[in-house]
């Protein structure tokens, strides 16, 4: 029997959240700037003032890590350099980022692909203009003496599942692996923290590598009176059991795209936005100071292990950072198509259509920073080591 029914995609488009996030979005009213001395950004048009062109990214999330690229390009002046004033909202918990995009209130957001998908399907007419995330960060975590190390040792366990969208790897990971999704687990409602888990009432629970997973780091085991340590977890990759599905991407709106002076200001923007993404790998630290700078409420060494898992789902990239990946769209799409959750439903019932996704932008942004040097592949992309201290601090 399970014990809660989950909420599918493409209701709730929020990933991260915790409770100490969740009450401090309702407070947050941030809306940054590119250009010193100037106040919130204005619009969600392509009308440029005074040399420059206004822009408004919305996000899916408060400020974290998560988003460091953006921050650390409106930091460094990177949208700046190429004639953008650019604004970037938060989410609140109500947020639907892909919507922003839809009613004109953003020109561009940051989204999961299953997600928009399901949006897209519902009429929703946007584009997948640069794919930042080339993997994914989703897993399922357990004890080691769970004995929980395959999708298929997950029959018959209290499964976790957030639900709201980002159950759909999971789905897929058991599906493939034979067990059944509908008698074979006890399917939990999980919330978005880890104290189910840790109480033992979850046997295997979703987790970002970015967040959740490090919050049980975090934590203090009581049978240690130390951290829990890695050696302690048993982790199922979605990346490496071939049901990861794309996540983070920047979507525009399609007919917007078809203007000439808009498709310039999404060349500038996803230019900017990669050599942020390039700046946050190669100063980890500074990246991190900066989303902290930007409100973030997380603490000191949560925010530099978040800045390093996140670096690690872009670099090395394998065709340039923002590059559609077919065999990745693909796959996304499949799962998408044919992955039932626990209500029976399936995130859409059709192949999306061409306009879904494009690389005609990323690689003429690509192709810009290239010529001017920057290091777009990361080929030599090492991750730095990271000391999470107890709550994150």
């Amino acid at each position: 029997m399970r014990t809660a029914r989950l909420r599918t995609a493409p209701i709730h488009h929020l990933t991260r959240r915790g409770l100490v996030a969740a009450a401090a979005a309702a407070s947050v009213a941030l809306a940054l700037s590119a250009c010193s001395g100037s106040t919130t950004g204005s619009s969600s048009d392509d009308s440029s003032a005074g040399g420059t062109t206004k822009v408004t990214l919305q996000l899916q999330w408060v400020p974290q890590a998560q988003f460091a690229g953006y921050y650390a390009a409106l930091d460094q002046g990177f949208y700046t350099k190429e004639g953008l004033d650019v604004t970037i909202k938060p989410a609140g918990t109500d947020t639907v980022p892909i919507q922003s995009v839809a009613k004109g209130q953003a020109d561009y957001a940051i989204s999961w692909v299953p997600k928009v998908l399901g949006s897209i399907e519902q009429g929703v007419n946007v584009t997948d203009v640069a794919q930042i995330f080339e993997r994914s960060g989703t897993t399922q975590i357990s004890m080691k003496d769970k004995n929980i190390t395959t999708p298929a040792q997950l029959a018959g366990k209290k499964v976790g599942s957030w639900g709201y969208g980002n159950q759909w790897e999971l789905f897929a990971g058991m599906q493939k692996a034979g067990v059944n999704t509908t008698s074979g687990i006890k399917l939990v409602q999980q919330a978005f923290d880890m104290k189910g888990f840790l109480a033992g009432d979850i046997d295997a629970a979703q987790a970002m590598t970015y967040n959740e997973y490090a919050q049980v780091l975090e934590t203090v085991n009581p049978k240690t009176g130390k951290l829990y340590q890695p050696s302690e977890l048993n982790v199922i990759n979605w990346n490496d059991d071939g049901t990861a599905m794309l996540q983070d991407a920047i979507w525009a709106d399609s007919t917007k795209l078809q203007d000439k002076a808009f498709q310039a200001t999404t060349v500038k923007f996803i230019k900017a936005s990669i050599e942020g993404w390039v700046y946050a790998r190669d100063h980890p630290q500074d990246a991190a100071d900066i989303v902290t700078k930007a409100g973030s409420t997380l603490g000191a060494s949560h925010q530099l292990w978040q800045t390093n898992e996140v670096n690690k789902l872009l670099w090395p990239s394998t065709d340039g950072l923002g590059v559609i990946r077919k065999t990745q769209w693909d796959q996304t799409v499949q799962i998408a198509e044919t992955t039932k959750d626990d209500t029976g439903a399936t995130i859409i019932t059709k192949a999306p259509p061409a306009t879904a996704y494009s690389n005609t932008y990323v690689n003429t942004a690509l192709a810009e920073l290239k010529a001017e040097g920057v290091d777009v592949m990361g080929t030599d992309f090492a991750p730095t080591t990271v000391t999470l201290k107890e709550g994150g601090s």
